[in-house]
């Protein structure tokens, strides 16, 4: 989750949480909240809350020490609660984006960042993330479910792309050939270790990192300034040369589902990505209301994948009624794609169970829809229905049948 940064239906005059010390110094604090409970559908009916408080500190090291375009990033969290995930609908996600990546403190950035050239390159090092970097938007977390809120989550299935609220090394670098065209290329460290719920990120030394991330893309990018219709278009492709576990074999070369054993370690895998976001209505040319449209498709393109496909799209609209200009309305829907090997080690349960295949899903489909009421300028109360469709039995393979669809109340 990029919660700490705000959503796109809060203005820039009214940012939440942001006090300036004075001297080039701005410090944020932030609370978010999640509660869901399913009604019906998932293993069984239940209820959870997850929280995270978020702490950090920027600094503008023109006005402090006179480096144009020079500044320092820090934020800390910690973490808390369970997820209705887990403990009561059983599949490998969330319908509360604030939950993992160790319900611990953590911390989650800290960076010197560069800005050269008027601006047109932007480097930035340090003990980084790539998920706010590359594939984050501030439409996302008007939704509350983590296949959509901080990124696209099949990104993290179909490589090692290092997430929110974990850092490890890293840098990157955008540079912009014009006002509205840029490439932007980064490298993060791949570090299990640093992912333990016992790690606090304070350990910065590289035991136990197994290669490293590579992220490219190119895109397309206005904003208000220069464009009456804000837009955002990319393509990239991740490149992961790193250890991952075979999603089917053991140490040994057997079915891991048997077995019990670790898992074979693989090397290197890859994926591709296309996504835009664009304001497609803006009723009045002065403010921030309107509707904007978003898509997301992420495929796997070399190691051994457990999706073939995850495909994202949703609305958002800002400014709902009248006297409610920052409320915000949305819908989306993510689909994931299990690939035959996504399935295996469940048809392989199924088969050693005496029972049948053909009923083992492999498209899950998560739906929401969600209200954003701007109650003052730094509270938000965004409740949401959510509907997951055909949850993904791979966190148990012994079921012997579907998991229902669930229902979720969140907010």
């Amino acid at each position: 989750s990029l919660d700490v940064q705000g959503s796109s239906a809060t203005p820039p005059s009214l940012p939440p949480g942001t006090l300036d010390l004075a001297n080039g110094i701005s410090m944020i604090l932030n609370y978010t909240g999640e509660f869901a409970a399913n009604p019906s559908g998932g293993i069984r009916q239940g209820s959870a809350y997850a929280g995270q408080i978020a702490f950090g500190l920027d600094a503008d090291l023109a006005r402090l020490a006179g480096i144009d375009g020079g500044s320092v990033h820090t934020v800390v969290t910690q973490r808390h609660g369970r997820s209705l995930a887990q403990d009561s609908i059983g599949f490998d996600g969330s319908v509360q984006e604030i939950y993992g990546g160790g319900q611990t403190a953590h911390l989650t950035l800290l960076s010197y960042e560069q800005k050269l050239f008027d601006n047109r390159l932007d480097l930035e090092v340090g003990r980084l993330l790539a998920n706010p970097n590359f594939l984050a938007s501030p439409l996302y977390c008007n939704f509350q479910n983590n296949a959509t809120c901080g990124a696209p989550k099949s990104i993290f299935k179909l490589t090692n792309f290092t997430y929110w609220p974990i850092a490890t090394w890293g840098g990157h670098a955008k540079a912009w050939v014009n006002d509205k065209v840029f490439l932007h290329a980064g490298i993060y460290e791949v570090n299990p270790r640093d992912q333990l719920p016992t790690q606090n990120g304070i350990d910065w030394s590289t035991n136990g990192a197994t290669g490293v991330l590579v992220p490219v893309e190119v895109g397309y990018s206005t904003n208000f300034g220069n464009d009456p219709l804000p837009r955002n278009y990319s393509v990239g492709v991740v490149f992961d040369r790193s250890d991952y576990k075979d999603p089917v074999l053991d140490q040994r070369g057997g079915a891991r589902v048997f077995s019990g054993l670790d898992p074979l370690t693989r090397f290197g895998r890859s994926a591709v990505y296309a996504r835009f976001d664009q304001m497609v209505w803006r009723p009045d040319p002065s403010g921030i209301q309107g509707l904007s449209v978003f898509g997301v498709a992420l495929g796997g393109t070399g190691g051994r994948q457990t999706q073939d496909y995850f495909l994202e799209g949703g609305a958002v609209l800002t400014g709902t009624f009248p006297g409610r200009p920052y409320d915000t309305l949305g819908f989306v829907f993510a689909m994931e794609k299990l690939s035959p090997l996504g399935t295996a080690n469940i048809r392989a349960a199924r088969t050693a169970l005496g029972l049948g295949t053909r009923n083992v899903e492999s498209l899950q489909t998560i739906l929401e829809l969600s209200y954003g009421i701007q109650l003052t300028p730094a509270v938000r109360l965004m409740p949401n229905l959510q509907y997951v469709i055909d949850p993904d039995q791979t966190r148990f393979p012994f079921r012997p049948k579907p998991i229902p669809d669930a229902f979720v109340i969140g907010a």
